[in-house]
């Protein structure tokens, strides 16, 4: 009997099994492999390590990061690639490659850096999903390590400036969506009639893009022109997540955003009221400790007190 798989991962949203693009590549993945993982989807009950999701844990195995989920995948022979000339691999590396270097700064800038989407949509959804007081203060430090990561790839000469580097790494989004789009064509997968690794990676770089509702929609807007990645996600999450997901109505849609609303007002305003305490901490007047008054003894009460110490 096989070992049980167990993925650890952010949850969905907006009709997605999860936001976050990590996990739901290796949930697309799985899918295509027909590997039997058990998803557990991280609430704020969960006690673990949110730094490395997605986890994937065995009996005798903790692995994270989604490429080295994969290949232990493959090496337990769920492989959705068997199919594929050795070409056909060498190009899947080669859009990897493309996703990581031209798509993945401007997703995390969509979700973590530019503000009003980080303010009303991302930081009030993982907010929600990690114990507090921890939800005050691990969004802001993701935030911190998306723009670190950006400014990493990004912001070398000639690009000194944020603005700067924003302007390019949307540019480059652009133009990876254009050559993802062009070589996707009319087919139903980007090698056929079958999905593959590479359909995982577009997948779950594209779908949050794609149907988390941002008030900032730059790239978004983008990417609804390209109506053949669009359909391509579309199919994916119809004829693999339907029944995991179990539909989403209109009606539905809208009461999930309006109490994603409500969220948002409550995260703000408990991070206002924290800020102004810590404010006022650093601005009330800090008073020397007060010294206790020493009892002085009379020299009966001392006579009386040594007999009271030396008597059995």
């Amino acid at each position: 009997m096989a070992a049980p798989l167990e993925l650890s991962c952010w949850g969905g949203g907006w009709g997605l099994p999860s936001v976050h693009s990590e996990s739901l590549v290796v949930m697309a993945y799985a899918k295509f492999s027909g590997a039997p993982l058990k998803v557990n989807v991280i609430d704020n009950t969960w006690r673990g390590s949110r730094g490395d999701v997605p986890i994937l844990t065995t009996e005798d195995n903790i692995v994270s990061q989604p490429a080295k989920i994969l290949n232990f995948l493959r090496k337990q022979k769920y492989n959705a690639d068997y199919e594929l000339s050795a070409k056909q691999g060498a190009d899947t590396l080669a859009y990897i490659a493309l996703i990581e270097e031209k798509l993945l700064p401007a997703v995390l800038h969509t979700f973590w850096v530019e503000s009003d989407n980080y303010f009303t949509v991302t930081k009030p959804w993982f907010a929600s999903r990690i114990p507090f007081p921890l939800s005050l203060i691990l969004p802001g430090r993701m935030s911190k390590g998306a723009l670190n990561r950006i400014l990493l790839t990004r912001g070398e000469p000639p690009l000194y400036h944020l603005r700067e580097v924003e302007a390019q790494i949307y540019r480059d989004a652009k133009e990876c969506l254009n050559l993802l789009s062009n070589r996707l064509g009319t087919s139903q997968f980007f090698f056929g009639e079958t999905p593959s690794t590479l359909d995982a990676y577009v997948f779950g770089f594209l779908a949050p893009l794609y149907k988390v509702r941002f008030p900032k929609v730059h790239l978004q807007e983008h990417l609804k022109q390209l109506s053949n990645l669009c359909r391509f996600c579309d199919d994916i999450l119809n004829s693999y997540f339907r029944l995991s997901l179990g539909g989403i109505s209109p009606t539905g849609q809208e009461t999930v955003d309006a109490n994603l609303q409500k969220l948002t007002q409550l995260v703000n305003k408990e991070s206002n009221l924290i800020e102004k305490m810590d404010d006022n901490l650093r601005q009330s007047p800090q008073l020397p400790p007060r010294k206790l008054p020493t009892l002085k003894l009379t020299p009966a009460e001392e006579e009386s007190n040594s007999l009271q110490r030396l008597s059995p």
